[in-house]
């Protein structure tokens, strides 16, 4: 379709001013996301019969207005048009980029080794997107949908025990590691660049304040999911 053929509103929703104004709300939303799913993690610590009842509650939260898992449901979906939102927008920006430098991997400089820019974002945003995103589709398919082993929720079908069981496995605890690091950083470069998309950065002490809260943000989402699993790896939690 013709960009002339296009109204007004419909040019506007495709300029990259919108296209980042969308990875910003999106990244946002996931951030928003991670905190309540960290703080619903560390239940494990308060034990079994807590944590399965938070996770009870989870699912038969909005009752009787919304039907059984209504509202995780209603949650679900949300954080998965945030996901496709947030890849769509990043993999439109990058072609954008690639082709404004004219198909080259990167802009020449004289500070990398091989005569090229490779910088801290392009490292944690893209890739380390990547290795966020299949971690995200395992995960799933370990504790959500239980395709996957291991964690194996017993015959009362426990999710504390589903969770307890599959990180007393060393190599999935590793992964786990690996997976968290790459949010960590993601998150350290992302929440700074997603307020400053929607101009909270308006001076040189407001970007002091949203770097202090970017690394603030990194920290302890990525220091609060390690913590469950290492203290079950090495029998805090059992």
């Amino acid at each position: 379709m013709a960009t002339t053929s296009l109204t007004r509103s419909q040019q506007a929703a495709r300029t990259t001013v919108a296209m980042k104004a969308m990875m910003a709300v999106s990244g946002l939303i996931m951030i928003g996301y991670l905190l309540a799913h960290m703080y619903g993690n560390l239940k494990v610590f308060a034990g079994q019969e807590a944590f399965d009842d938070y996770a009870h509650h989870l699912r038969t939260m909005g009752e009787p207005i919304l039907p059984y898992s209504g509202a995780l449901w209603v949650i679900r979906i949300v954080l998965l048009v945030a996901i496709i939102a947030h890849v769509y927008s990043a993999a439109t920006l990058w072609k954008r980029d690639r082709r404004a430098r004219g198909g080259t991997s990167r802009y020449v400089s004289s500070k990398g080794k091989k005569g090229v820019q490779r910088t801290y974002a392009s490292f944690t945003m893209r890739w380390g997107g990547i290795v966020v995103l299949l971690f995200v589709i395992y995960h799933l398919l370990q504790l959500t949908f239980h395709v996957v082993g291991p964690g194996d929720g017993g015959p009362e079908n426990s999710p504390y025990v589903r969770v307890v069981s599959g990180f007393q496995v060393w190599w999935l605890v590793v992964c786990y590691t690996i997976a968290l690091l790459a949010v960590g950083f993601h998150l350290r470069h992302g929440t700074w660049s997603a307020l400053t998309t929607l101009g909270a950065n308006t001076s040189p002490a407001t970007r002091r304040r949203l770097n202090i809260l970017a690394y603030l943000v990194a920290l302890a989402v990525t220091v609060g999911f390690l913590l469950v699993p290492y203290a079950i790896l090495f029998g805090v939690v059992s």
